[in-house]
């Protein structure tokens, strides 16, 4: 099924705290990819030309890569492709060498995409949202993002953000909450969730449900509208959004209008077919989600617990649902799956996989047409259900 945008996506970029950037989306698409075999018709040798001596693109605005394709990846999108070879420059360490500690200070796909921009000369347009800092309740605060103008009520979206509930900011996943914000028209409750080995399961996951509550009860002094509320979530972020719709259920509790899960951890099992196909993937890989799994656990026992392996949960009763994949992932598998039993459970299920990606592709917007896209599915399905 096809999504018509109903106005031009603008593109945006999102400053974060540090000073740098963060990217959003441009001129989106109006169609959204279908579920298609991977890598139909990729060349495999590089064919973009290097960048000048100043480290610029000799067209401005133009993303190519400079290597040839990635044995991983033979069908990668060229614009992908750029992200990651920008990515592969900062010689980070595979997380399995490192502590948590050590690993979140490593740049990461977003600093990439940014990288990538100055290297195409991307300029950073105007941003239509304020931002504030707020607190939420002892160890959880959030970034709020509200539309410039207007009196609202608006539409809420309780975001969750990434980094295998071990790394990562609100400042990583600026680009994706930006966009949202803007694009639909929504408040946006970025929520700053604890993170393991610190705080062990189910620490992020019961983090996340209380922020949603604290959004319902107070989203009227926001100027949001308590009845339009939607969760996103990608990746660490897609599991614990779809497990706060799971809690609202079992408690009883207003369930969201709509939940759009980003290429979200739905599973544990790390045989699955995509795991055993992306052993060497970036940025994300099978031995880096082991990691993460470690991480936050505080036994094995823990990874078969259906908060975690979402794909054994109940998920009867639940709110419609955006399932976005990435092509070159380890969570593609569990995410279909996801998608077939939710389908299976009665829920209206939109799923899409995007061929050529790599996990965090979504926030990639400025750079990866395919982020264009998918961020364009995910906004018209959002608006259809908050209207």
């Amino acid at each position: 099924m096809k999504h018509p945008i109903r106005r031009p996506l603008a593109l945006l970029i999102a400053p974060v705290l540090t000073g740098g950037l963060l990217l959003s989306s441009c001129n989106s698409s109006t169609t959204s990819t279908e579920t298609t075999t991977p890598g139909a018709t990729a060349d495999t040798t590089a064919t973009a030309a290097k960048p000048d001596s100043a480290g610029m693109a000799s067209t401005p605005g133009e993303v190519k890569p400079t290597m040839a394709k990635p044995a991983w990846g033979p069908n990668i999108k060229p614009e992908m492709q750029a992200v990651i070879e920008q990515l592969m420059s900062f010689n980070n360490k595979p997380f399995p060498e490192l502590t948590a500690a050590q690993a979140r200070k490593q740049p990461s796909a977003a600093d990439a995409a940014m990288k990538q921009m100055r290297v195409s000369g991307i300029p950073a347009p105007p941003l239509n949202c304020d931002t504030m800092t707020m607190k939420l309740m002892p160890g959880v605060s959030a970034r709020v993002y509200t539309p410039k103008g207007g009196a609202g009520p608006f539409p809420v979206i309780v975001y969750y953000h990434g980094g295998g509930w071990v790394i990562a900011t609100n400042d990583t996943y600026a680009a994706s909450a930006q966009a949202l914000c803007e694009q639909v028209g929504a408040i946006v409750v970025s929520v700053e969730y604890r993170k393991g080995p610190e705080h062990k399961f189910p620490t992020a996951h019961d983090d996340s449900f209380a922020a949603y509550q604290y959004v319902l009860k107070n989203a009227a002094s926001m100027k949001g509208d308590p009845n339009k509320i939607a969760v996103v979530g990608e990746s660490a972020g897609g599991n614990l959004a779809c497990n706060v719709s799971i809690m609202a259920r079992d408690k009883k509790v207003a369930l969201p209008k709509y939940q759009v899960l980003v290429y979200p951890i739905a599973g544990s099992d790390t045989n699955t077919p995509s795991y055993q196909a992306n052993t060497e993937t970036a940025p994300l890989n099978k031995g880096g989600m082991e990691w993460f799994f470690k991480n936050y656990q505080r036994t094995a026992a823990d990874l078969k617990d259906p908060r975690i392996n979402l794909v054994a949960a109940n998920l009867k009763g639940l709110e419609p649902t955006t399932i976005i994949a990435a092509d070159y992932d380890p969570l593609t598998s569990e995410g279909k799956t996801l998608a077939d039993k939710l389908t299976a459970a009665g829920v209206k299920t939109n799923y899409k996989k995007y061929d050529g990606t790599t996990h965090e592709f979504f926030g990639m917007a400025a750079v990866v047409p395919e982020a264009k896209e998918a961020q364009g599915v995910a906004v018209s399905d959002l608006k259809g259900a908050l209207k």
